[in-house]
């Protein structure tokens, strides 16, 4: 089972490379990572996607929040979340082939960010799921190349009252 861990870290040199060692010294995969600034210049989140079963999860979670650097860490697993996942992609493009992918392009809310006689490049975000399936909806034409962050997620921020008008 796939599970989004989030770990709130103080924002220096060496963190991300102590994370990452205490993965590689449990031989816990990482399925994904990514890493960025939160609202506060002192910390930033890591957000990472790990396939496990909930005692194997469990251990990594464990493991991670002894680090020093990290200040907080939840494991979304029984939570709605919010994950997304961007990429930019590299398709071939033939001019009688163009507005054919143009036209997948929109189906999928992606957008063009370079184009040549040659190629497109398109710029996508969305749920892991949605960008698997652009991407194999585009191996028919050629890709050249990809490029994917990894997912990022935060908790829904809806409450009951939320919806009370």
């Amino acid at each position: 089972m796939k599970h989004i861990i989030s770990a709130l870290v103080e924002n220096k040199p060496g963190v991300l490379a102590h994370v990452a060692g205490m993965f590689a010294a449990r031989a816990f995969n990482i399925d994904s990572l990514a890493v960025g600034r939160t609202e506060d210049p002192d910390l930033s989140r890591m957000t990472i996607v790990v396939v496990g079963d909930d005692r194997v999860v469990e251990q990594v979670r464990k493991q991670l929040a002894k680090i020093i650097p990290v200040v907080k860490v939840q494991d979304f697993v029984d939570q709605p979340v919010v994950a997304r996942d961007l990429m930019l992609i590299v398709i071939s493009a033939a001019p009688e082939k163009r507005a054919e992918i143009l036209s997948l392009i929109d189906v999928f809310k992606g957008k063009v960010v370079d184009i040549g006689q040659k190629f497109v490049m398109v710029e996508v975000s969305g749920p892991e799921a949605k960008i698997d399936a652009f991407i194999n909806m585009c191996r028919p034409y050629g890709i050249k190349s990809v490029a994917r962050t990894g997912t990022i997620a935060m908790p829904r921020q809806f409450k009951a009252e939320d919806n009370e008008a």
